[in-house]
């Protein structure tokens, strides 16, 4: 189910004339109908003659444009991709702008199996943005192809760098190797389709991929859920023949001194249940377990990279089908923990099974809960397809949208309006499960702060992550982020918590 190609990444000195590759990488400036290669390896006499190669053939830069000759002296790489860095002056080049076109680069390489990149590279943090981008723009899902392509997946990259010597690279190319395998393994449960994954194989991918890692993985099947109480879940999942499951994949370090939980909505496949969505573009909805599988990618990547912080993830994982045995609208829940919904749309159910998950978290009182989702289409009405919205505790709340800026993952604070609460008042259970239109994204999000546990009478620390529009990508692939699943909010996630590690 988690199989895409593993990746080589390697740094080297700039020299490259003895370095044989496939291809090689070089970036290209805006500069006013004249090609510019930024950082070249070449003699100025080479340069200037690729220089005005791509100047008549019209390339002008722009971020994500390719352009491809034949390998020349001065290189053994058997053709060079010329990959437009979307800047006019060198100065202005930032670690996204490179990691993106890197990652741009490594998308659109073809049959190329080995390739050179040699990109502005002057510091360890321009290498790790360059090995970042490889690793996420190398990527192809062809599980259930019958005949593979015949165009090899990159499996070894050089970074032509002059600090290559330095002694924090090796760590620096190990952390962007860990994310990149995260974010590929992320974007692999996406793209499986719904016949495949659902709760039952979900929690055995998860069992296959934890086994080398220092993880501990507890299935709770439909009969523990019930016993226990998940009424979230169990009555989210109760229509269809393929039962939910809560997994939770804890990681436990000996020494560490803060814990967070992780909560991931794992819709397997959304129909909107008894409330049945419209068939159009309904096939997407298989993307509605990205919040499950970014969780646990996340503590996957936690856990290889050693980092001192226990992390706990609780995947929460159902399929929402109409059937006989589907909940009604006007039905009432208990969830978790004892408190009561009543069900006014069967389609707003994230938040019902992200409610068991929240509630379930909460008893072992961790420092810090986030929760993540495809929740709310008013996420892509306020925000677009391209930034997630963030909530929740204030201080939570804004480490995170720092940590996704960072790391070049979109992502935008959002308020709880104390207006929002009255209008998921029940008039015959303790919560209804929608409430006012518009702000959406925001009520969905008041609604799963009611099951945010306390501790010594305060709130956990909790925010909470709305990437609808961020995590299937319908458009057309761009920088490192292809078609389809994304991987979105999993860099985030690791971020934070080797900030929480290192504080």
């Amino acid at each position: 189910m988690i199989n895409s190609s593993d990746l080589t990444l390697s740094a080297i000195g700039t020299d490259i004339k003895r370095k044989s590759a496939d291809t090689l990488v070089l970036g290209v400036l805006k500069n006013d109908g004249k090609a510019t290669i930024a950082a070249s390896p070449f003699t100025s006499e080479t340069t200037s003659s690729l220089e005005q190669s791509l100047t008549a053939l019209g390339m002008s830069g722009k971020a994500d444009e390719v352009t491809l000759l034949p390998g020349v002296e001065g290189s053994k790489a058997k053709v060079l991709l010329f990959i437009g860095l979307g800047i006019a002056k060198l100065s202005d080049l930032t670690d996204e702008q490179l990691r993106r076109a890197a990652g741009s680069a490594a998308r659109q390489l073809s049959n190329a199996k080995t390739a050179i990149f040699a990109l502005p590279s002057e510091s360890v943090e321009r290498v790790a943005a360059i090995a970042e981008g490889i690793a996420l723009g190398s990527y192809r899902y062809e599980n259930q192809r019958s005949k593979k392509s015949d165009k090899p997946v990159l499996a070894e990259a050089q970074i032509a760098t002059a600090v290559a010597t330095s002694k924090d690279v090796p760590a620096a190319l190990k952390r962007a190797a860990i994310l990149g395998r995260a974010v590929r393994g992320t974007r692999d449960l996406i793209n499986a389709p719904a016949n495949l994954l659902y709760p039952e194989s979900f929690a055995t991918a998860v069992k296959d991929y934890s086994k080398p890692l220092p993880l501990k993985v507890t299935v709770f099947d439909e009969k523990r859920l019930a016993k226990d109480g998940f009424g979230g879940l169990l009555g989210v999942g109760g229509g269809s023949v393929r039962q939910p499951r809560m997994v939770k994949v804890e990681y436990s370090p000996a020494k560490a001194a803060k814990h967070i939980a992780l909560i991931g909505k794992g819709i397997t496949f959304d129909t909107g249940g008894t409330s049945l969505k419209p068939a159009a573009g309904m096939h997407a909805m298989k993307s509605d377990m990205s919040g499950a599988a970014a969780a646990f990618q996340a503590v996957a990547a936690i856990s290889e990279l050693g980092l001192n912080v226990k992390v706990t993830a609780w995947l929460c994982l159902a399929e929402n089908m109409p059937g006989g045995a589907s909940t009604r609208p006007g039905d009432v829940l208990t969830m978790f923990g004892g408190k009561t919904v009543e069900v006014l749309n069967t389609d707003a159910e994230g938040r019902l099974v992200m409610a068991d998950g929240l509630a379930a978290a909460s008893l072992e009182k961790p420092d810090v809960m986030i929760d993540i989702a495809t929740l709310t289409g008013a996420q892509m009405l306020a925000l677009g397809l391209r930034t997630a919205g963030i909530m929740g505790n204030e201080q939570v709340r804004d480490d995170l949208v720092s940590v996704s800026d960072k790391v070049g993952e979109l992502a935008w604070g959002m308020p709880l309006p104390e207006e929002l609460r009255p209008s998921i008042e029940s008039q015959v259970a303790d919560l209804a499960n929608i409430g006012e239109r518009m702000g959406g994204m925001m009520t969905a999000a008041v609604f799963l702060e009611e099951f945010v546990g306390e501790v010594d009478g305060k709130k956990i620390p909790w925010a909470h992550i709305d990437f609808a529009g961020p995590a299937f990508n319908e458009g057309s692939a761009w920088g490192y982020t292809p078609k389809n699943g994304t991987g979105s909010q999993v860099r985030t996630l690791v971020a934070y918590a080797e900030q929480l590690a290192s504080n």
